[in-house]
């Protein structure tokens, strides 16, 4: 059939290769062109086989599957690549959409959904699955980080003011004026919601704003 989707498969179990293999072969609509047990694999079989559709492991020993598909996506920007893991973490979701993956499928999808994710990855559409919504939703609710506001000059303020600085030195450090140092620390305390410089500094390192 001339309008298969070609579909690439990497895992580094080669079980779980076999088992996507014997699923594409249900469909008739989806073909099966290669294989890689690495993301190093992956990147040097998917410019050679030009797939349309990866299925992407991403716990793998070595370059995984985020990094793939980061190195995917710029060699082959036509390719799209449809994260396949066991795992729903929060930062697992975030790495995979970041580096490029169109959707985030669980191992556990159905057989029919996972053709279907194949199908509308081709044509450009999302599938996520309900625990990776879950993970995003839960990402972009979160209360920001304890500090997430201060600007660079503030930063540099607040680690001098951990190495137990007064205005004066921080002035002479920075070559600053005392008003606008009063000015940067008077923020830094806002921000972190401090009333004294010594409160300040604990809340700095307790939430380790300065990482």
């Amino acid at each position: 059939m001339a309008d298969r989707i070609r579909v690439l498969i990497v895992d580094d179990h080669k079980v779980v290769r076999k088992g996507l293999r014997a699923f594409l072969l249900s469909y008739n609509d989806l073909e099966m062109v290669g294989e890689a047990g690495s993301g190093e694999e992956a990147v040097r079989v998917c410019q050679q086989l030009k797939p349309e559709v990866v299925l992407m492991d991403l716990v793998m020993p070595g370059m995984d599957g985020a990094a793939a598909t980061a190195a995917i996506r710029a060699q082959c920007p036509h390719v799209r690549v449809i994260a396949l893991t066991s795992f729903p973490e929060e930062n697992l979701v975030q790495e995979a959409l970041k580096a490029g993956a169109i959707s985030y499928l669980l191992k556990n999808v159905e057989a029919d959904e996972l053709a279907n994710a194949i199908r509308a990855a081709y044509a450009g559409r999302s599938t996520l699955a309900p625990e990776a919504a879950q993970a995003l939703i839960h990402a972009t609710t979160r209360p920001p980080e304890i500090g997430h506001d201060l600007t660079p000059r503030e930063r540099e303020v607040l680690a001098l003011m951990i190495e137990g600085l007064n205005n004066g030195d921080i002035a002479g450090r920075l070559t600053l004026s005392d008003s606008t140092v009063k000015f940067h620390v008077s923020n830094i305390l806002s921000k972190l919601g401090a009333e004294t410089r010594t409160e300040a500094v604990a809340i700095a390192l307790q939430h380790r704003v300065l990482r």
